[in-house]
């Protein structure tokens, strides 16, 4: 789960606070820098660990001036900006980083580079912009000032008469590099000190003895930064036969860093694709063995009228398919080739029949979700003893969180690095189950008695508001859960549970909007929800008929808009 997603989850903090020390932020990067030494200290180079010796000499103001522009956006800052109670005086703080060269006190800076420090009015003031351009917003002034002076030079040479000061920040990728190495990932940064310190987040504790190392050479350090940049380079739209230039070799003795580096891969030749670059992309899917790949790969080969290249893939596919989703995108595509080719005979995977139902819904005047309609239409239409709730993907894969989160945790090695860990590092990997496959047959025991019942019960108690892949605090009430555990066969959840291992990536979604729990009867029924127009997704499909074929109460609702 991506740290925007995860942001959105709703949460159940521990107990919020203030963060009573001003210098927080300073302890926190020292930190940072103490575990990096203590776990690294054989792998940093010279630059790295002269950074750290010089670091912990610096006069506390100096220090905490430092992390305070690493915390913040860009490299360039005004002093004006600079200001921070607890530091003091800032060009007094600053002297002692301009003197270790970490701080440049008077960089050239292009016009573009100066106007993100400076306000439109403050460019007018400082150039000479003829009448008709002084009208123009910031971005096209600026425009016409990139035109007008297209060199560099020291802010003070560009505004003269201002009082201020901008400091370029030299040691910036440097501070960078040692947040990705503690991570272990390219998308956390500091704030997950302050939001772990108000009581905001909370994570599953490993203790430090059981903690892997992200890194074991060099080359592993340097590799996973070269995939940063290149991610970087990638989003910025570079010439995409420069960004494979810059991808590193396969990384040895490192299995979640090259999982990542085939990621990239399969992202630079899916950008080859948009740019009609068949040829390339081919060069690049033919290295690369992120799940996805091959069926790419074969779709590429039918675009360009190479049925029979495509034909044996896709029967290579189908005698052993990485996942569901490409054992059904492979039915659905051989059936075409086999067309093209005039191969007969073959006849294709029986279809299952999904149930479903209309229902007629007056057109809501707002932006009233419809899965919210037919919910409320079906409480109205139902006994008293019913209840009715949107839970989609929340319900089952919670329950799963909190039925296998021994397993989901378990410190084996190359899954955690460090203390904000919300998942392993290897959750999106093939190899997830089966490198925890003694911990999951454990926890799978529970269902053959009513002791899976205790165990979800006591986790969803104890770990209440820990950060979890799965679990989704704001939706699972114990009400919910208590329905869900009295309606849900056991047969049933065990069903779901096997089929979420099968592949943790693809199957963790796909589950339908609505569950209907009849207590009385000890019976319940999930419901897709489609809009006028709408239809099932891929992955729902396949979760669909995987319940149908296993005799589980599920069906489609297909809402049609009542004439006026």
């Amino acid at each position: 789960m991506a740290r925007k997603d995860r942001l959105e989850q709703p949460k159940v903090p521990r107990g919020r606070g203030e963060l009573p020390d001003p210098f927080y932020y300073l302890n926190n990067f020292q930190t940072v820098l103490a575990s990096i030494d203590r776990r690294y200290a054989d792998l940093l180079s010279s630059e790295e660990r002269q950074f750290i010796a010089q670091f912990s000499a610096l006069p506390r103001a100096s220090g905490a001036l430092l992390v305070r522009m690493v915390m913040r956006q860009g490299s360039l800052f005004r002093l004006s900006r600079l200001r921070y109670p607890e530091i003091g005086e800032t060009a007094a703080a600053v002297a002692p980083l301009l003197q270790a060269g970490w701080v440049d006190a008077s960089p050239d800076l292009e016009v573009n580079q100066l106007q993100k420090l400076l306000t439109k009015a403050e460019l007018l003031r400082y150039f000479s912009v003829s009448r008709p351009y002084r009208t123009f917003n910031k971005s096209g002034l600026v425009a016409v000032l990139r035109a007008q002076y297209p060199g560099s030079k020291p802010f003070l040479a560009w505004c003269q008469e201002s009082g201020d000061r901008v400091y370029h920040l030299v040691v910036a990728s440097l501070c960078e590099r040692f947040r990705m190495m503690f991570f272990g990932n390219f998308h956390q940064d500091w704030t997950e000190f302050v939001l772990t310190g108000l009581g905001i987040f909370a994570y599953e504790t490993i203790p430090v003895s059981l903690q892997s190392l992200a890194f074991r050479t060099r080359a592993h350090v340097d590799s996973f930064e070269q995939i940063y940049r290149c991610r970087q380079w990638l989003e910025a739209e570079l010439a995409l036969d420069e960004v494979v230039a810059g991808v590193p070799p396969r990384i040895a003795n490192c299995d979640w860093l090259e999982e990542r580096r085939q990621k990239l891969l399969f992202q630079i030749a899916r950008a080859y694709e948009r740019s009609d670059e068949r040829s390339a992309a081919l060069t690049v899917l033919s290295a690369c063995t992120h799940r996805g790949a091959r069926l790419r790969t074969i779709r590429l080969h039918e675009r360009a009228h190479e049925w029979g290249r495509a034909r044996e893939l896709c029967l290579n596919a189908q005698r052993n398919p990485e996942n569901e989703s490409e054992r059904q995108q492979v039915n659905r595509l051989l059936p075409r080739l086999n067309r093209k080719l005039g191969v007969s005979g073959i006849n294709p995977p029986e279809k299952i029949d999904i149930p479903t139902f209309d229902m007629a819904i007056d057109m809501p005047s707002n932006d009233y979700a419809v899965e919210y309609l037919v919910r409320d239409r079906l409480a109205q239409q139902s006994r008293e003893n019913t209840h009715i709730h949107y839970v989609e993907n929340a319900l089952v894969m919670s329950l799963f969180g909190l039925m296998f989160w021994k397993a989901i945790f378990a410190p084996i090695p190359g899954a955690f690095f460090h203390d904000f860990q919300f998942e392993p590092a290897d959750l999106s990997s093939g190899q997830f189950y089966e490198r925890r496959q003694s911990e999951f047959i454990e926890c799978f025991s529970q269902l053959e008695s009513d002791r899976y019942k205790s165990a979800i019960r006591q986790c969803f108690a104890a770990k209440a508001g820990i950060q979890s892949p799965f679990v989704s605090w704001g939706t699972l009430s114990k009400q919910l859960l208590d329905w869900a555990l009295w309606c849900f066969p056991a047969a049933h959840l065990r069903l779901w549970f096997e089929w979420i291992v099968r592949d943790i990536q693809a199957n963790r979604a796909g589950f339908p909007d609505l569950v209907q729990f009849w207590p009385l009867d000890q019976r319940y029924r999930m419901i897709e929800v489609k809009a006028p127009g709408d239809r099932l997704q891929d992955n729902q499909r396949r979760l669909l008929e995987f319940c149908v074929s296993h005799q589980m109460p599920v069906s489609v609702c297909y809402v049609r808009w009542a004439p006026l």
